[in-house]
């Protein structure tokens, strides 16, 4: 069993990755089972420097805020700003904190000095302005999209004036309240004002629809691209708010699966200018249905990778992160019969995974679940060892990780 386990390992690069799919996707997703060991953070930005280098790979979209993550692209691109401040204000959930995210990014700008526009590199956030706890008001893209379209659209087509916009977001702390998420009724999101906002952000997004042609003709594609990107943010965040208002026991599944909605939206998107690597938690790239437990009770919906997956089919390919140890965490050596336990067997330090071959190496034997003693780490589920593409397992993580908690 042991030689045959053995035989299902190759080397974490990816030329060897690439090798085991069977087309060369437009999305490439690779999960991670927890947030912040830095030692995941250093294997996806080796894997990323290669498929830029060698595999014409342009990409790169974090789990982090889609509009924050603007201010990166823009440092990387083109210089905008200094490295701490994209870092701070750039990348959400205080992960540009990560030493290994301010290096992708310190390289990603290194990479691009000197080269022209159509071989530079690119960042994107894919995630929402939101997290489980709370929700950004829809301001920001809501005005940014009024603003697009007023400078380039005859004024008599837009549904209302910027000053219309304001009077009905009013402050932003209506939106925010962090209290919203445990009490319903502190949400602004079924107020008159947010149904007004919601019927405005979509005509507002179906001008954008209608006057293609003519916006394509007088923006920049990245101009375009925000303009798109704004419309899907803004929609998004005010169903989100609805959502937020809501009552019934239906809730939080209605929450994650919104916002695991607009991660596939965005990712689509980015998929349309190239091949991207997609680096998230696990629970977001998967094909098969995710779960959670929460304070309401369990929730399960589907991922922003079986979004995308049912969309692209083979042009989707998701790798799955296993992790053997976090002592720093207490998560001790695996049992031997889970799959991360009989991964830890092998030599390597790390090591890539066919997950086909190695279900035909373990034939009737069925790995136990892993049961982790602390919450931010998520196992391997044995069940679904064949919905990934690849694995990708890592013997030990090191002790520079964060302590942020997981899923996000």
């Amino acid at each position: 069993m042991a030689t045959d386990i053995k035989d299902t390992a190759h080397p974490v690069e990816a030329a060897a990755l690439l090798a085991l799919l069977p087309t060369r996707p437009r999305i490439l997703a690779l999960g991670e089972p927890t947030h912040g060991e830095e030692t995941l953070l250093d294997l996806r930005n080796e894997l990323f420097r290669q498929l830029v280098e060698e595999h014409g790979y342009r990409t790169i979209a974090l789990e982090s805020d889609c509009l924050a993550g603007l201010l990166v692209d823009d440092h990387v691109t083109s210089g905008t700003g200094t490295l701490d401040d994209v870092m701070e204000h750039g990348i959400s959930h205080e992960w540009g904190a990560f030493e290994g995210n301010r290096e992708l990014v310190r390289w990603m700008r290194s990479h691009n000095a000197g080269r022209p526009a159509a071989e530079r590199i690119r960042f994107a956030g894919f995630d929402g302005p939101l997290e489980i706890t709370a929700a950004a008001s829809p301001r920001q893209a809501l005005t940014a999209l009024h603003a697009h379209l007023a400078e380039r659209v005859d004024p008599g087509l837009l549904p209302c004036t910027a000053e219309t916009l304001d009077r009905l977001l009013g402050t932003d702390e209506r939106w925010t309240d962090p209290a919203a998420m445990l009490d319903p009724a502190r949400s602004v999101g079924r107020s008159a004002e947010a149904g007004r906002l919601r019927l405005l952000a979509d005509d507002l997004a179906t001008l954008l629809d209608t006057q293609l042609p003519h916006l394509v003709a007088t923006s920049s594609p990245d101009e375009w691209d925000r303009a798109r990107l704004y419309a899907r943010t803004a929609t998004g965040l005010l169903r989100y708010h609805h959502a937020m208002a809501d009552a019934s026991p239906a809730r939080m599944t209605r929450l994650v699966s919104l916002r695991d909605q607009m991660m596939a939206g965005n990712l689509l998107a980015l998929a349309e200018r190239g091949p991207v690597l997609v680096h998230a938690h696990n629970s977001h790239l998967q094909r098969y249905m995710s779960s959670m437990g929460m304070w309401e009770g369990p929730v399960a919906w589907w991922s922003a990778g079986a979004l995308v997956g049912a969309r692209l089919g083979e042009e989707y390919a998701v790798v799955a992160t296993a992790l053997g140890t976090i002592r720093h965490k207490g998560v001790d050596t695996p049992p031997p019969d889970t799959v991360e336990g009989l991964l830890y067997a092998l030599p390597e330090d790390r090591c890539l995974i066919d997950p086909r071959r190695l279900t035909t190496a373990l034939g009737t034997t069925r790995p136990a679940p892993r049961t982790s003693p602390w919450f931010g780490y998520a196992p391997l589920d044995p069940a679904h060892l064949e919905d990934s593409d690849a694995l990708v397992f890592v013997k030990d993580a090191g002790e520079r990780g964060g302590d942020e908690e997981t899923p996000a």
